[in-house]
């Protein structure tokens, strides 16, 4: 019976929302969450208690910099499906430069990790857990190069927050619930099972939800930094200089030497040159105008510029006039993210050892001709086109493109028509966190930190939970040529920030978690905004759709063409039109992700923030 009214609940309420979406105003659509509004500041995030941690720095005077920098290690101590091990990217738009600033803070590929090994191994690809799934640790760098060349506050103060939950907090049921479930993983390996099973041989052998949490080797790596800045500053360096050498005992000291040996220990490749020879890139974003919005994304060696692709494809098409979630838009909308990540399965890899197309990727003439390739059917053979002669060259993978695009023709009907099920879900669908922060000075971020998720091996006795991102590497050719292993290379990931400029001013800073549907779930959150006239928290909360047309970047790469995932309220005719168009589809009564993010009211100099009711995650405005 509890079924049945849940039902007749969402479906009261998809009609509520579809009669009124388009052009009402503020606060008449019922959102689970109140909108978040302030005037001084705002900061989302994972988990509670990590927006607490960047109140906390805006409430002592620090900018948004210093408050993403609090929420990006606080989310990390707390394992919100990362740690410190993992990666940081983010977009900044920095208000005295005028200008959008991209953080590159992958890891990258250690010594020996190449196509070569990871086949002598007897692998198809990098493995998905373990020592030797680790790229080099990208995050606390990162921290540490925004703190220093965009905050104003020390390391010590911004660590604090992080550093007081490692010393003990109360484990959520979400975390508890993951420790439990991947505890045989964990056993593995001796570090992760000393912080993660702190009740061994009981029935349950992690933390409960309620229990202080306490990893003090974590903890006594974060003091080491403050040590290291402390040292700096009383020998008269500048607040700059002295997170600088906090890094460098990270990077180079005494932490390097032991998260390399309690690696090697366990398996894993590292050696301290590849540690000490890493280094955060500041880099210039990609963009592209969408109906004079300027969308900013980072480089080819994230996903992002799929989204990009994706608005390039979608002007081609009047999306308003389809109607929100439509079957002849929902059917426009994925078929232009088929046709955009099949270029991004192909073409997008590590910019510093192999040059993708992306100016022909992002050119508008190609996305002309990729538009003129939607049918009224599902195409489940789409592979990449060729952007090289928009941008006057040849293209020197065409054998290997023509073998893709013969690989896809030639699939059986059941190898087009899968369900989608809970496994391959889980891959697809890996999950991270995403920060976000403006204040009233201008500076805004966009964060989508990750890697280093339960279970992951924790480096010797640092507490610092090691990335799983190689395994976004491919080992095959066919499948990407820009994206295989070398030592010092960067996988491609998953990772995407977004900012959105509209007359020169930030217009929507947004993020989501949740591996390979990140960008389809940012494409239908910006279009909900710009097409269709959604307040911000509605748009972060509407249902959307994804799609599994695109190689995982998880596991074993798969990939479901047609399957598509839609919210519990879809209604029958919207259902039965995409079933003649050839699409599988499976429902969830939340589909829009996690999605945390800001519009920039210019009109009243205010912040709107959005916190979907997928997760956890949540701010707090002033």
């Amino acid at each position: 019976m509890r079924k049945i009214y849940l039902f007749v609940f969402l479906i009261l309420s998809w009609k509520g929302l579809a009669q009124g979406l388009p052009g009402l105003g503020a606060g008449t659509t019922p959102n689970n969450r109140p909108t978040l509004h302030g005037k001084n500041w705002v900061a989302i995030t994972g988990k509670p208690l990590a927006a607490t941690a960047g109140a906390q720095i805006f409430n002592q005077g620090g900018n948004a910099i210093d408050a993403a920098c609090a929420m990006i290690a606080a989310t990390s101590t707390m394992w919100d499906v990362l740690s410190w091990g993992g990666e940081t990217q983010a977009l900044i738009y920095h208000p005295k430069e005028k200008k959008v600033i991209a953080i590159n803070a992958l890891g990258y590929a250690p010594t020996g990790a190449t196509v070569e090994f990871f086949k002598g191994q007897g692998m198809d690809y990098p493995p998905q857990y373990g020592p030797l799934s680790a790229t080099t640790p990208g995050t606390p760098g990162g921290i540490m190069t925004m703190l220093a060349e965009y905050g104003t506050m020390s390391l010590e103060q911004v660590l604090k927050p992080a550093m007081d939950l490692a010393k003990g907090y109360p484990m959520e049921a979400q975390t508890s619930n993951t420790i439990e479930a991947q505890k045989n993983r964990i056993k593995q390996w001796p570090y992760s099972k000393k912080v993660f099973l702190p009740h061994l041989g009981e029935e349950h052998e992690g933390p409960v939800a309620g229990e202080i949490f306490v990893q003090e080797d974590l903890y006594q790596t974060l003091a080491k930094l403050v040590e290291a800045e402390r040292s700096a500053l009383k020998a008269g360096k500048s607040r700059k200089d002295a997170i600088y050498a906090a890094y460098d005992r990270f990077y180079k000291g005494d932490i390097a030497k032991e998260i390399v040996r309690g690696t090697r220990e366990q398996g894993g490749l590292f050696t301290e040159s590849d540690l000490a020879n890493w280094k955060v890139k500041i880099e210039e974003p990609l963009h592209v105008n969408y109906k004079g919005i300027e969308v900013y994304k980072l480089q080819e060696w994230t996903q992002g510029p799929a989204l990009l692709q994706s608005l390039n494809i979608l002007e081609n098409f009047d999306l308003k006039s389809m109607g929100y979630n439509s079957a002849n838009y929902i059917h426009t909308v994925y078929q232009a993210m088929s046709l955009a990540f099949a270029d991004r399965d192909f073409y997008y890899g590590d910019p510093a050892f192999v040059q993708s197309p992306m100016k022909g990727l992002l050119s508008k003439e190609y996305a002309k001709e990729r538009a003129k390739l939607i049918g009224d059917r599902n195409n489940p053979s789409i592979t990449a086109g060729d952007p090289y002669p928009f941008q006057g060259e040849t293209n020197p993978n065409l054998e290997i493109l023509s073998k893709t695009k013969n690989a896809m023709a030639s699939r059986s009907e059941n190898e087009i028509n899968q369900d989608v099920d809970e496994e391959f879900l889980i891959d697809f669908q890996k999950g991270t966190t995403s920060v976000q922060a403006a204040d009233a000075e201008g500076w805004v971020v966009s964060v989508t930190p990750s890697g280093g998720w339960i279970p992951a091996v924790i480096a010797g006795n640092t507490g610092v939970g090691l990335s799983q991102r190689m395994q976004s590497f491919v080992l095959d050719p066919n499948l990407n040529p820009y994206n295989l292993p070398e030592p010092g290379k960067r996988p491609r990931v998953t990772l995407t920030p977004s900012l959105a400029m509209k007359d020169g001013k930030p217009f929507l800073s947004f993020a989501v978690q949740g591996g390979d549907s990140q960008d389809q779930n940012l494409l239908q959150l910006f279009l909900n905004v710009v097409e269709f006239g959604m307040e911000i928290q509605e748009a972060t909360e509407a249902p959307n759709f994804n799609s599994y047309q695109m190689q995982s970047s998880f596991g074993d790469h798969e990939i479901r063409p047609g399957a598509i995932t839609l919210r519990v309220d879809t209604p029958d005719w919207v259902r039965k039109d995409l079933l003649k168009r050839g699409y599988s589809m499976d429902f969830w009564n939340k589909t829009s992700g996690p999605i945390n993010a800001i519009w920039f009211d210019w009109k009243h100099g205010t912040f709107w923030g959005g916190s979907s009711n997928y997760g956890d995650d949540y701010g707090i405005a002033w």
